[in-house]
């Protein structure tokens, strides 16, 4: 399996950069090959803008959307960005590391996902029509390929938990799992979260190391987080909303974008979490 592993943290002595490494070891031990996109050392541009056209007249009102759509479909984008697509079509598996800083991912990581989710690419791709809506949630360019996160959190697990203060891990990270992995297309695996990493000692980090180095393992055989497909019938097109009879009576928000009915039916759901 070939796996690309976008990290987005400044230190490289930090947590993240141990289980980075922890990460890598089991990945290559289990014979798969792995690239790194190091943010931070790389210097990788954040910002979307002009620069990142240079076949966009300089005339013209600056269109983000339409600037990324010629360039993509004339092959003009930057080098850079070029690379990161590239990487993309190489990798079975997306692995994106960072710790979550203000209830989301660092600046740096959401630049590089502005910049390389290019229109053509990850999105604007497929038909629209009265049946379909584009080829997204659940197809797309990088359909049949997996993704998942490796965070670290400063709160406690508690503070994450259903009726913590912080909201449930899951609402936080579902617009990065759902929002930018599924979207593409990506089977988008539970994501490995440490909490408490503030007050994080030398005890503390092995138990954790080893339950990475686990998942790393069966990186190939973990069930998916179970999002609905847009265009499987579940939604009505082109309004998308989920039709009424889906979903737990009285439920609302994120979770119903998820076929929990299914996924019981197949494995239980708490093994589909790993935290630690």
């Amino acid at each position: 399996m070939k796996v690309l592993l976008v990290f987005a943290h400044p230190e490289p002595r930090s947590l993240n950069g141990a289980l980075r490494d922890v990460a890598i070891r089991e990945l290559e031990a289990q014979g798969h090959e792995v690239r790194v996109t190091d943010l931070y050392a790389d210097g990788w541009k954040a910002e979307v803008d002009r620069a990142d056209f240079p076949a966009w007249p300089p005339e013209a009102r600056f269109l983000p959307a339409g600037a990324s759509k010629k360039a993509f479909a004339t092959n003009t984008l930057t080098e850079d960005v070029k690379a990161e697509i590239d990487k993309l079509l190489w990798a079975d598996t997306l692995i994106l590391q960072f710790p979550l800083w203000w209830y989301a991912m660092p600046a740096i990581l959401k630049g590089w996902v502005d910049r390389v989710y290019a229109y053509g690419f990850a999105y604007g791709v497929g038909e629209h029509s009265d049946k379909r809506w584009g080829d997204r949630f659940g197809e797309g360019t990088l359909a049949g390929k997996r993704a998942m996160l490796i965070v670290t959190a400063g709160g406690w697990e508690e503070h994450y938990s259903a009726r913590g203060v912080n909201g449930p891990i899951d609402d936080l990270l579902f617009p990065i799992n759902h929002g930018i992995l599924y979207y593409p297309g990506y089977d988008v695996l539970p994501p490995f979260v440490v909490y408490r990493v503030d007050r994080f000692g030398e005890a503390d980090f092995e138990p954790v190391a080893e339950r990475l180095r686990e998942r790393m393992r069966t990186l190939e055989t973990i069930w998916p987080i179970p999002y609905r497909q847009q265009n499987g019938g579940d939604y009505h097109i082109p309004g998308m909303q989920l039709r009424p009879e889906l979903g737990d009576p009285g439920a609302t928000g994120f979770a119903l974008h998820e076929d929990r009915a299914t996924a019981k039916s197949a494995t239980p759901r708490s093994t589909l979490r790993d935290v630690a």
